[in-house]
């Protein structure tokens, strides 16, 4: 096996560069991986869990050289949304679950490394993804809100949630507030003024210092607790729940797992193909799911929970410096550092500053700016990430999960089944151009050449059978030819096949020839398993569309044997490939 592919070829000055680059990520991540273990419902020190033998672990199997695998607030927010009524959060029962559904997506994501499903994730549209991850944003910031306002809410549901707030406002804690709002600014005027500082470090250990000199918790200012010190105990201890556990809980814990797998393949794939094409390096997403799958069973094995390839924290490390998987080697040292010498200090972090950290995370999710662009372009496209955002917000985070597979895959079929097609036309200047199917519109008097732009299957060959059929059906005594052009179909199926079989029975008995042109190489050979070769006749497919021109020309003036030259093959040659395009 190929190990540590991300780190090779292994330089002096480069590891230097890195294990520097590792230092600056530890001190930028560790603030932000409390966060993500409060959006979890774990134990505080599990987030430092997960930026050690996680990363490692993918810095070993995986071969993208800039992805950093750890805590993330998407897979965070999934698992908690999906385990909430299973166990009391941060409780014993609620971490063994946590492992468990680690283990299992670690699993699900070595399953689709066997099977190469990496191309998964090309099949979820930025759309529905942008509108999911705004849905976690309002969820995640909403359920933080009680915290940075000191007022306690007693649901889990997100609505709920935000009403509870509203409602207990004139009980809000004050010192807790004042102490939310003076950290929200100051993080916000570092990043504004002095973005390469670690602002949510400072804010940290200046917070931690405040609380342990002036007694905060004294004062009615929740703290976090103790934390536990050490590295984590290795072990698989969630399985032993297994046994007492009903086969409803494990389908629910089944289903949680596969949609933190779908996260992870989509968000991590995105990511190291942005970082890999940055720098001119290859990405190769299912190598990349082995390293996926190790840094999950990682996690499960070191008491944490579920890991994901997460683009805030690659942006940090490629901002570091960091060129290689050496710096996540060297954050992993560095946390665990933190575990054997500084978990005492943390007791001292007020709950509200966590609920800050997160409470920033969840605006970051929240990509404004995507929105904007994408209502601008794409109206249509535009309601959708508005209803997967509304579907995990009013609904929950795995339905948003599944809202955005169905969603993207559909998208693909419409495409499928309602390809660009149409009419090839000569406007004045002689330019072609494709206009929509009508009845009466002919490419020149007795002639059709009719484009469909998707591969020809059961599902839109009644499409293709209507479009030709609403060309002929006014005028079939002065239509003599039809000619498709199938350069963009790359497949045509059987049931589709006895579709164009029945199309020439009935253009042949209404006098009309049915021919085909640019069919690729690969059509040709399904053109004769389907038998269509035979039913069309081989002298009416065509290598090039000039050619069934001059054959239907020829078939008009047969005393001249020679066809007009009225159209040009250059001409034709070009229009078909700007038309291949839209």
């Amino acid at each position: 096996m190929n190990l540590f592919r991300g780190l090779r070829p292994f330089e002096r000055a480069g590891a230097v560069r890195d294990a520097l680059a590792g230092v600056v990520l530890a001190a930028m991540d560790i603030p932000q991986v409390l966060g993500y273990s409060k959006i979890a419902g774990m134990p505080v020190v599990t987030g430092l869990y997960s930026l050690m033998l996680p990363l490692v672990a993918f810095a070993a199997f995986g071969s993208s050289r800039y992805l950093v695998v750890a805590a993330d607030s998407a897979t965070a927010a999934i698992f908690a949304g999906g385990v909430s009524g299973m166990a009391t959060p941060a409780g014993a029962q609620y971490v063994a679950l946590a492992g468990i559904v680690a283990l299992l997506t670690a699993v699900i994501l070595l399953l689709a490394r066997l099977l190469r499903l990496g191309f998964i994730a090309d099949f979820f549209s930025r759309t529905v993804l942008v509108g999911f991850l705004a849905g976690v944003g309002f969820q995640v910031g909403i359920s933080v809100l009680s915290e940075m306002l000191g007022v306690h809410v007693d649901s889990r549901r997100p609505m709920v949630q935000l009403w509870e707030v509203l409602r207990g406002l004139p009980r809000a804690h004050l010192p807790t507030v004042a102490l939310s709002v003076s950290v929200l600014g100051f993080v916000l005027v570092l990043r504004r003024f002095a973005p390469k500082l670690p602002g949510a470090l400072v804010a940290v250990v200046a917070a931690i210092a405040s609380s342990a000199a002036l007694d905060f918790a004294g004062h009615g200012i929740a703290t976090i607790g103790p934390v536990s010190a050490g590295l984590p105990h290795l072990g698989f201890m969630g399985l032993l729940s297994l046994r007492s556990m009903s086969w409803q809980e494990a389908q629910q814990l089944i289903t949680v797992s596969v949609s933190c797998a779908v996260m992870i393949l989509t968000q991590s794939a995105a990511t190291s193909r942005i970082y890999a094409a940055k720098h001119n390096r290859e990405v190769n997403e299912n190598n990349d799911l082995f390293g996926l799958s190790a840094a999950n069973a990682a996690a499960a094995l070191s008491g944490g929970f579920v890991v994901n390839g997460s683009p805030t924290q690659t942006a940090m490390m490629e901002d570091a410096g960091g060129q290689s998987q050496f710096a996540q080697v060297a954050t992993a040292g560095v946390v665990a550092l933190v575990l054997l010498f500084l978990t005492r200090p943390l007791q001292y972090l007020p709950t509200c500053v966590l609920g800050v950290l997160v409470f920033m995370v969840a605006l970051r999710l929240i990509d404004l700016k995507a929105l904007s662009d994408i209502r601008a372009e794409s109206p249509q496209e535009y309601a959708l990430a508005v209803t997967t955002a509304a579907v995990v917000l009013l609904v929950g985070v795995e339905q948003g999960i599944v809202l955005a597979m169905v969603v993207s895959l559909l998208r693909v079929v419409q495409h499928s089944y309602h390809p660009h097609s149409g009419v090839l036309l000569a406007d004045e200047s002689g330019t072609w151009k494709l206009v929509p199917v009508a009845p009466r519109a002919v490419t020149e008097p007795g002639l059709v050449l009719y484009r469909f732009g998707a591969a020809l299957f059961y599902a839109n060959a009644g499409r293709f059978l209507e479009e030709v059929s609403l060309v002929v059906q006014p005028m079939p005594s002065a239509i003599r030819w039809v000619v498709v052009d199938a350069e963009a179909m790359t497949h045509v199926d059987y049931s589709a096949a006895r579709v164009v079989m029945a199309l020439k029975k009935n253009l042949t008995e209404a006098g009309i020839e049915l021919a085909f042109a640019r069919l690729p190489w690969d059509l040709r050979a399904e053109f004769d398993r389907h038998h269509l070769t035979e039913a069309i006749g081989p002298a009416h497919i065509f290598n090039r569309l000039h050619d069934a021109i001059a054959a239907f020309e020829a078939s008009a003036n047969p005393s001249e044997g020679k066809p007009s030259e009225t159209i040009s093959d250059d001409r034709l040659r070009d229009s078909g490939g700007s038309l291949g395009e839209q």
